[in-house]
């Protein structure tokens, strides 16, 4: 209080920071993850441990601004259209789990003797998962892209939607004060949250990108982290005005972000401040709970948080298995996804102030799902002994580091292999990474130097010097790497010749609107080489085959650029092309067909198909 008196305490702070650099790495070490870590610091400082720290709640505010940022993220890293392809997950998927799982948490509260109306607001409140929770150790497993990821995603969207329909029920459910809302206030109501997504919506698409192009030609780093910092709490303040969630706000800013040319810069900024403040969260969370709460209910606390997260755990098993996701992905993500979250308290708080439960119970139901966000990272940790999986070994494999080739190929597969051969054939000196330690291994026993690096990580991608190189080979064999690394060196890397592997003709031309510079689908030649060779075998001539592969590769070079531009003159060109040679292979097989007969189907098929 002296220093306190003087200027900044500063005792506090350094302690939040000390118990982090030590506590944090600590629990990683012993294999507990990094979220226990900064519940047990916080527990330590709050007011149930040493008593460094005695009003979390004022930490916990601002450190909410960390799973804002964290949203913010995941919405850069979520274009539009796969937004839109998360629909049906979204609101099919996360709306009958928190359905079905509110229904029988309600039921759960009635059994420990709440009453309904309570039961509800106390089983809807633990429905809502801990987004911060889930995303940091989705995000620190890299698995935040991967299928099981993105249904969890797409669920915890639904939720974080959900709490506005939530607060609008604990209202309706109050008891009456005697005061009338007024029509223009319920019309204000309804009308203010579609405003401020429209608003949102419109100044993310017209305004941003020359906004921030104004400000890149400041050459002022600094000044472009504070436009990403006023992006992302402009957005969650704007929601928060109209009684929508922040962090739904900064993710929509980051959806609209996520095809900016300056997304990759934007992420590089507010990153530090994410993983600060989540962690801050963290710590916060871990300095609410109240020892003494427990103590004093601790039969009634055992009971809830062993009956909510057993039955919110089976019943997102249940619907998982249901939905056709096996075993393992349904055990995982009901652990994952077990606990309450951070909304619990928003819709608590309110229940409060509605009248609908008192301080006590309030507590207690804080304090359920504090304790219920503490044992998660237990569970996960437990869950590595159910379902195993072993870490690849680094021995014998060295990480890209200060690489300087001229020529850089991002995979080594059997793709990325027969590719290097014709470099390697004429003299080129390669620098060569790739994920699969295994596979480093054995190309090592036949004499190639391969290091170890993830080609979709822009850091790796300096460390295996990408700024000073003429040409990239992505030759990976993921899709979704393969863009993403193609979008790197679009933004990054401008002037660097691409030519990457696509998988199919809908990922080439993903990857033509990427720029680079060839893309080739990777059964496509060898397809074509196989098709010759069997009518070669059947017995046609060798001037015959050609003429098949060359109206083969013209017919598919046109449908290409038809679907690439939604050319109609060159779709319209490819079916003609496509009728005359059906039309000349039925002449040469004894078919009589007239030229009228022709003209007549090419009329009644109404255009391209």
């Amino acid at each position: 209080m002296a220093a306190a008196a003087h200027g900044v305490d500063l005792i506090p702070v350094v302690a939040l920071l000390g118990a982090a650099v030590i506590g944090v790495p600590l629990f990683k070490r012993l294999g507990l993850g990094s979220v226990l870590g900064y519940l047990a610091a916080g527990l330590l400082l709050g007011p149930s441990g040493v008593g460094l720290i005695n009003d979390p709640q004022s930490v916990l505010t601002i450190a909410e601004l960390g799973v804002v940022m964290f949203l913010f993220i995941i919405g850069l890293e979520m274009e539009p259209a796969k937004l839109w392809a998360l629909r049906r997950q979204i609101f099919g998927l996360g709306v009958v789990q928190v359905a079905v799982s509110g229904a029988l948490l309600t039921g759960v509260g009635v059994l420990l003797g709440f009453a309904p109306i309570v039961a509800f607001v106390f089983g809807m409140g633990f429905v809502l998962t801990s987004t911060a929770i889930v995303m940091q150790i989705l995000g620190e497993r890299g698995e935040l892209a991967s299928t099981g990821g993105q249904r969890m995603v797409s669920i915890l969207l639904l939720e974080d939607l959900a709490i506005v329909p939530l607060l609008a029920i604990v209202a309706l459910l109050a008891p009456a004060s005697g005061e009338e809302v007024g029509l223009i206030s319920r019309v204000f109501a309804v009308v203010a949250p579609i405003g401020a997504v429209l608003l949102l919506i419109v100044v993310g698409q017209r305004i941003m990108n020359p906004f921030f192009a104004l400000l890149a030609s400041s050459k002022l780093r600094e000044v472009m982290t504070a436009a990403a910092l006023l992006v992302v709490l402009g957005a969650a303040l704007l929601f928060q005005a109209v009684g929508l969630s922040m962090a739904m706000g900064a993710f929509l800013a980051g959806v609209l972000l996520s095809t900016s040319t300056f997304r990759h810069q934007l992420e590089a900024d507010v990153e530090p401040f994410r993983g600060i403040l989540l962690g801050l969260f963290f710590l916060a969370v871990g300095m609410s709970l109240d020892l003494a709460i427990v103590a004093s209910s601790w039969q009634l606390i055992a009971m809830s948080v062993a009956a909510y997260m057993l039955v919110k755990g089976g019943a997102i098993y249940g619907i998982a298995r249901l939905l056709k996701s096996d075993h393992a992905e349904a055990l995982e993500r009901a652990v994952l996804m077990g606990q309450g979250g951070e909304f619990a308290f928003v819709l608590y708080t309110t229940a409060v102030a509605a009248g609908l439960i008192d301080l006590p119970t309030n507590a207690i139901f804080t304090a359920t799902v504090i304790i219920s966000m503490v044992l998660t990272p237990c569970f996960i940790f437990g869950l590595r002994y159910l379902t195993p999986k072993q870490a690849p070994s680094m021995d014998g494999v060295e990480i890209a580091n200060g690489l300087s080739e001229r020529i850089l190929v991002i995979g080594f597969g059997r793709f990325g292999q027969i590719a290097c051969q014709a470099l390697l054939g004429q003299g080129h000196r390669l620098s060569i990474i790739d994920n699969d330690t295994d596979m480093i291994r054995v190309a090592a026993q036949f004499g190639f130097k391969i290091y170890y690096g993830d080609g979709t990580r822009l850091d790796i991608l300096h460390a295996a010097g990408a700024n000073n190189v003429d040409l990239v080979l992505i030759c990976v064999d993921d899709k979704v790497a393969t863009s993403r690394i193609a979008e790197l060196f679009r933004d990054e890397f401008p002037l660097v010749k691409v030519m990457a592997r696509a998988f199919d003709r809908v990922h080439a031309i993903e990857l033509v609107k990427a720029d680079v510079d060839f893309q080739i689908r990777e059964l496509f030649e060898s397809a074509l080489v196989f098709g010759a060779q069997a009518i070669r075998t059947l017995g046609a001539t060798e001037e015959q085959i050609n003429a098949v592969v060359d109206g083969v590769r013209e017919r598919d070079n046109l449908r290409f650029k038809a679907q690439l531009f939604d050319d109609v003159s060159a779709i319209d060109a490819a079916q003609k092309l496509l009728l005359k040679n059906a039309v000349e292979q039925a002449r040469e097989g004894g078919l009589d067909i007239d030229d009228q007969s022709v003209e007549d189907a090419v009329s009644k098929s109404g255009g391209p198909t």
